[in-house]
């Protein structure tokens, strides 16, 4: 059977691109379905695992920055410090992989569908968690790819200098910690200035609440070929020593809800000494990369020593990886960073240092570079075979 040809990654893509998969939506569950089966036919235990997730970031965004924008602008300076303050600790704990208090105890929740599979024996002296995700984001003005190449050419030495992507979701913890400061400081310069922030927030989750669902090949349909390829070429080839679990989550694209599900079901089943994480997301633009670290309010940096491994197996396959690249979003890995896993996050970029088409309806089966992914599945291989000789 053997690895997927890049006919067939793509085959593979624009069959699932044809399907509409907001998280937590029916589409969703229809892509899980299929990639089970096809995992199934490739020789992996394939099941499906339905969690309860909210599908969006725009209300757990929308709703605290909008809040302080009301009270920073029309009430005193009391309401502006508690409303301010409540709505940081609020977006913080949403964006950068905490307990996402206010989605999952104060938000309507929907079902979101994870697809799990495993090649090896459970008893095997090492365990390699791959993961990726199927569902798609929504679009929205923000997203327009015209905005980091504008910002290249107009700034060319310091875009050249950028060692990481826009800090997108900074405003939306600045912006109601300003109002709190203006209302524990009585500044009203502080208290516009938050408010600003805040209502344009509020205004871009609106308009991405409202935006269609991006067909989503490259973010991240490309991460689920890597993962059907795999199996496939375990499955024709096994490595021994190693169980390796084939994870792919749904519900990413609304803050990595499928992944925290996972991880309240199985985390602590998987020995940290023993585990590895490999993270695949969006790896279809023209150039592969190891990411150095990501977050979306601070840094969260990989291993170092995974790293190396991977730009060893990039050097021994004759594979182009860069480096030196932090993300200031976020993906799966950083949900297993934080629970103290292992972790290695595989993206890519394109010419301007972000993903090619991302959240943009351009994100289409015929913009994908296969060859990349083609690459990634090999790269991956490679990491698994080294990791299983310990």
């Amino acid at each position: 059977m053997g690895a997927l040809s890049e006919k067939q990654l793509r085959e593979w893509v624009e069959r699932l691109a044809a399907i509409e998969r907001g998280s937590a939506s029916p589409g969703e569950a229809q892509a899980a379905r299929l990639i089970a089966d096809e995992l199934s036919v490739a020789g992996a235990s394939a099941r499906l695992e339905r969690e309860r997730a909210h599908g969006t970031y725009w209300w757990p965004i929308g709703l605290p920055t909008a809040a302080a924008a009301l009270a920073g602008s029309l009430l005193g300076r009391a309401a502006g410090l508690a409303v301010g303050a409540a709505a940081t600790a609020a977006v913080i704990d949403d964006i950068a992989g905490g307990r996402q208090w206010l989605r999952r105890h104060c938000l309507p929740s929907r079902e979101t569908t994870n697809v799990v599979a495993q090649l090896g024996p459970d008893d095997a002296p090492r365990t390699v968690l791959v993961v990726c995700h199927h569902d798609a984001a929504h679009s929205g003005l923000v997203f327009h790819p015209a905005l980091p190449s504008l910002m290249a050419r107009t700034f060319p030495k310091l875009w050249e200098k950028q060692e990481t992507t826009p800090a997108t979701m900074w405003g939306a913890v600045a912006g109601p910690a300003l109002v709190a400061a203006g209302g524990l400081t009585g500044s009203a310069r502080l208290r516009g200035a938050g408010v600003a922030l805040c209502a344009g927030y509020a205004a871009a989750m609106i308009d991405i609440g409202l935006s269609d669902v991006v067909p989503g090949a490259n973010d991240n349909l490309t991460g689920v070929a890597v993962l059907l390829s795999l199996a496939r070429s375990l499955a024709d080839e096994p490595i021994d020593g190693v169980r390796v679990i084939l994870l792919s989550t749904g519900s990413e694209e609304s803050l990595m809800e499928g992944m925290q599900a996972y991880g309240r079901r199985h985390f602590a089943a998987l020995d940290r000494e023993r585990t590895t994480v490999i993270c695949i997301d969006t790896v279809g633009s023209t150039s592969l990369l190891a990411l150095e670290g990501e977050g979306m309010v601070w840094m969260n940096e990989y291993p170092k020593d995974l790293i190396a491994l991977a730009h060893r197996a990039a050097d021994d396959l004759g594979i182009s990886l860069l480096h030196g690249l932090r993300l200031r979003n976020a993906t799966d890995g950083l949900i297993t960073l934080r629970a103290g896993l292992p972790t290695l996050a595989l993206a890519s970029i394109n010419e301007w240092k972000v993903p090619a088409n991302y959240h943009w309806p351009t994100d289409v089966p015929g913009n994908v570079d296969y060859t990349s992914v083609a690459d990634c599945e090999r790269l991956v291989r490679w990491l698994i075979g080294s990791l299983a000789k310990g």
